[in-house]
Formats: structure tokens, sequence, C-alpha cells
């Protein structure tokens, strides 16, 4: 990945203009996706087209062969983790994402998808820590905020 592009678009998510920190969010998912190349990509759709159609075992070995073979590629560890956090693994969804969050410590999906794992088995005070970390990458995440505040509430 070129440093330099990275970097431009990190600022871009803390852009005021809307507009502009869309197109870097979206810039960043592509970047992420595309990492492999086009066989890490193919293997990611078609994980994902199984999982649309509860084929949940197969999208998981799919994904998992993946991570086997490019143990490197953070989007493989991260569409795990959504496959385990849909079908309520939050345990394994977590393993997975702090894996994707050591490979790519900018990812704020894997932020915002911990934050989601830790608030759905109670542990709300590691949730409110990962919703900040993912806020502190894209500050304007409303659904961060909105979620930091729920998980305080249930604190009290």
């Amino acid at each position: 990945m070129n440093e330099y592009r990275i970097n431009q678009l990190l600022e871009n998510l803390k852009d005021p203009d809307e507009e502009i920190r869309d197109r870097a969010t979206a810039e960043l998912w592509r970047i992420w996706f595309e990492q492999k190349g086009a066989i890490g990509f193919e293997v990611i759709r078609q994980a994902q087209l199984l999982l649309e159609t509860g084929e949940i075992k197969e999208a998981e070995i799919a994904l998992t062969q993946l991570i086997s073979d490019l143990p490197d590629f953070a989007e493989a560890w991260n569409r795990r983790a959504v496959l385990y956090y849909s079908i309520g693994e939050y345990k394994k969804a977590i393993a997975d994402c702090k894996m994707v969050i050591k490979l790519n410590p900018i990812h704020f999906g894997a932020l915002h998808g911990l934050g989601l794992c830790h608030a759905a088995i109670g542990e709300y005070r590691q949730a409110i820590q990962a919703f900040r970390q993912a806020l502190e990458i894209q500050p304007y995440a409303l659904i961060n905020q909105k979620l930091i505040l729920e998980c305080t509430a249930r604190l009290s």
C-alpha cells in the first residue's frame, strides 16, 4: 500500500465535508479488499454470497482457507469476524478483529466490530474503548458516538 495515499485518505476521514469523508472511506475499503489481488477478492466475494444464502459453514471454510493461504490478508480475517458476529460467536469474532487490528491498526471497521462484539457479551468498558479507537480514525462516525453513549448508559 502507498503510505502517502493511505495517510491522505486518513486525513480525509477527518474532513468536515461529508462527501470527502465518504470517498475516503470507500477508497480505504477498496484498498483493503484488493490487498491480495483478484484471487483474494474473489474468495471474499464468494464467501459473502455463501453467507447471504445461509451456507455459513461453507463460508467459514472458504475464509479459513484464505487466511491459511494468506495469513497477512487483514480483510480475510475481518470477513470471518463478520461471519462469526452474525452467528453469535462473539469470542471468535473478537479474536479475528484483534488479528485484523494487529495487521492493519487503522481498520476502523474491525475496531467498530470489536466494539459490537464486546457490547454483545456485556463487556461495555472494552466496547467503549474500541468505539473510541474507531472514532480517532473516523471522528464523524455518528454510529460509534451513539454506541459509546449506549454502552456508557449500561454501565450506570
